[in-house]
């Protein structure tokens, strides 16, 4: 018999999840927590059986042996936790780190979890300390359950989330805390854990970027343009391709494609170009026409993972007032460590 079968909350729960949404809620009754850019974990302790499950139910204890580690050391038999596996390097939050644990040599894991170790951002408890499930409880008592396990056994590689009851210090997180903070997450203080549903909000901390138009791409089923590709020029003076738009009006794009064909020179990316290994990889990748890089584009974006936009781009307009070697990559802001989005949560309050 399994030690995790004596658990109230078993592995393989669905955790709960948030809706995104224009603007925070300001009725009573909601708490404000940071928004993590990571990866989402559940962990379950059942004295000396260890699980850590991500969102989609798929174990990641293999890839980060140092949480495992340190959830081993606890304290208390029984756990269940939820929060967000984060990894600090230098003063951001590496996305591509994390990415790079899901990787199937255990001597590489082993290394990565020496060299760039994670650690593990909490901010639910689903079990309470008598091994009860505390899921048909409100969120205001199982986070004084989190404050009394965080203060009892103050483990290495565990951090608390902070969170505030304020939906003014809340905004002013989002408005002022720039680049640092990638969001800000609303849950209902009287709130059950509903599993598996979106019963929380998000507002995603959103950022704008002047980037050189290097290149683009034709739309699948016609001549006219589908998808801008960005550049941004590193410290070498090469334009690096750093993600792409395909958000531009319907009505707008046969004037852009004659325009573009116009500028139509290679050799468009004079840094990383594409076509090559990345997430937005395509049996079309390769396809894309160069351009000369004289045209630049304001775009919005949220996710920055190794100086790239994790996702696709809004396209806001056109910046002819902006010369294209003034677009470099120091515009583009990663979330920052835990320690300075502390700082400026604080200055914003």
């Amino acid at each position: 018999m399994s030690g995790f079968d004596r658990l109230s909350v078993k592995p393989g729960l669905p955790p709960m999840e948030a809706r995104l949404v224009e603007s925070l809620p300001t009725d009573p009754g909601w708490q404000y927590e940071p928004k993590w850019d990571g990866f989402r974990c559940l962990i379950f302790k059942a004295e000396d059986e260890i699980a850590l499950q991500s969102k989609s139910g798929k174990p990641l204890a293999r890839y980060f042996p140092e949480i495992v580690a340190a959830v081993g050391v606890l304290k208390a038999d029984t756990i269940v936790l939820d929060g967000e596996l984060i990894i600090p390097i230098r003063d951001h939050l590496s996305f591509d780190a994390l990415q790079m644990r899901l990787h199937p040599a255990e001597s590489r894991i082993r290394r990565l979890s020496r060299e760039t170790p994670a650690q593990l951002m909490l901010f639910d408890c689903l079990v309470g300390e008598a091994g009860e499930s505390l899921l048909d409880r409100p969120l205001r008592d199982r986070r004084r359950a989190l404050e009394q396990l965080f203060a009892r056994e103050a483990a290495p590689g565990f951090r608390l989330s902070p969170y505030t009851d304020d939906p003014d210090l809340a905004r002013q997180w989002l408005d002022q805390a720039g680049g640092a903070l990638d969001g800000v997450v609303a849950k209902q203080r009287e709130g059950a854990y509903e599993t598996g549903e979106r019963a929380m909000l998000k507002v995603k901390q959103m950022r704008t970027a002047d980037c050189v138009v290097g290149g683009f791409r034709y739309a699948a089923k016609s001549r006219e343009v589908g998808s801008l590709l960005l550049g941004l020029y590193n410290d070498a003076g090469k334009l690096d391709h750093v993600g792409f738009t395909s958000s531009i009006p319907a009505e707008a794009r046969p004037a852009l494609t004659k325009r573009l064909e116009a500028l139509s020179e290679p050799p468009g990316f004079t840094g990383n170009a594409p076509g090559g290994p990345s997430r937005w990889s395509t049996d079309r990748s390769g396809d894309w026409q160069p351009l000369r890089p004289e045209l630049v584009a304001e775009v919005r974006y949220d996710h920055v993972t190794g100086n790239r936009f994790r996702h696709g781009t809004k396209f806001l307009r056109w910046r002819p007032d902006k010369a294209p070697e003034q677009c470099r990559m120091d515009q583009l802001e990663h979330e920052a460590r835990p320690a300075q989005l502390a700082t400026s949560l604080e200055g914003a309050s």
